[in-house]
């Protein structure tokens, strides 16, 4: 190293910890200078520029004026961007933790890459299961016997939305939907809003009730998530259960919602042609046509076998008869054998 290379470098630069985001350590390294992220990158010459920007993806002279300054490598530089992700999916990225890892509390300092993204339920380095932002536990809002139904099929979700973060989805590449195809299912409302049924309100006297009288009486959205995820439609606080549309319910929500996002798309993945005709079964006049137009994007030959399973459930219904529930087919797909999906996603 040369003279002046070492006279660029700071005194003092903490390595980054494990899974760390850049702009956790760039913030870390300013305190130490008593100043801020952003002074301290225009010390590094990169005046202008936030650490939020920058932590989307760097370009080589960015990394190298980083690591020049701070006595690492580029390489472990760009390790804490998001480089990762494609585009289209780094909207996604929170400027702060989505969520609240217990361990994770202990140095609070350090925010953690994954801590940002919505589709990451289990602590990257600890393996513990996250809190909503609220430090509240998810055994608050699902009892433990369903959480143990429910986390394979949200980690397989979340393996496919990650795949599908890094542009590596290779069961949407195989012609079946695609994720966006999916979420825009999921958040499509199946039934005209309604007000919270007797089964959703709380037990309230009848002071109680006239006293939250606009309460009970507002209509909430009513979308095939509800149906996908019943597990998530019996448990979920009523004014918790509408999420937002398409990708933004996923950029948008919080712990519980992605959860049972996920869970959704696991499922539909696995068996879209039952879960899409259990909903249409479900559906009303308004609903069936919400979901028939945000079928229209998937390929017509599953539309065809939705079409045939829909008159199964609807004769079967007609005949007064329970329909008979079909043997669910195990996905061929190996979620382990994706492309950059991490074990840590299916394990």
């Amino acid at each position: 190293m040369t003279t002046e290379a070492l006279a660029s470098l700071l005194p003092v630069a903490p390595r980054p910890a494990a899974e760390e985001r850049l702009s956790s350590w760039l913030s870390r390294v300013a305190g130490i200078y008593d100043m801020s992220a952003n002074a301290l990158l225009a010390h590094f010459g990169l005046a202008g520029f936030s650490a939020l920007t920058l932590e989307q993806g760097l370009s080589p002279g960015q990394g190298a004026l980083i690591a020049a300054r701070a006595g690492l490598s580029a390489q472990t530089i760009d390790g804490m961007t998001f480089a990762a992700l494609a585009p289209h999916a780094r909207f996604m990225i929170a400027p702060s933790a989505r969520y609240f890892c217990p361990s994770c509390a202990k140095t609070p300092a350090i925010g953690r890459k994954d801590a940002a993204l919505p589709w990451m339920f289990w602590c990257s380095v600890h393996g513990v299961r996250l809190w909503a932002r609220e430090k509240r536990p998810m055994e608050s809002f699902l009892p433990e016997r369903v959480l143990e139904r429910l986390d394979p099929p949200a980690r397989r979700g979340a393996a496919r939305l990650a795949a599908w973060a890094e542009d590596r989805d290779a069961i949407g590449e195989t012609g079946a939907p695609t994720v966006p195809d999916l979420l825009r299912f999921l958040t499509a409302s199946y039934r005209r809003p309604s007000p919270p049924s007797l089964a959703e309100q709380p037990r309230l006297s009848l002071e109680a009730r006239r006293a939250n009288h606009a309460f009970l009486t507002r209509p909430i959205a009513r979308q095939a998530l509800l149906v996908a995820a019943p597990e998530y439609n019996r448990f979920a606080p009523v004014l918790a259960k509408p999420v937002r549309s398409g990708l933004a319910a996923l950029a948008g929500g919080s712990l519980l919602q992605n959860y049972a996002l996920a869970v959704g798309v696991a499922r539909l993945t696995e068996n879209p042609v039952e879960q899409a005709a259990a909903a249409l079964a479900a559906a009303d006049a308004e609903g069936e046509t919400n979901l028939r137009r945000v079928l229209g994007a998937w390929p017509s030959a599953t539309r065809r076998r939705i079409d045939v399973e829909l008159r199964r459930l609807t004769d079967a219904k007609a005949a007064g008869e329970a329909p008979r529930r079909r043997r669910l087919q195990r996905s061929s797909t190996n979620y382990a054998r994706i492309p950059q999906i991490s074990a840590r996603f299916v394990s």
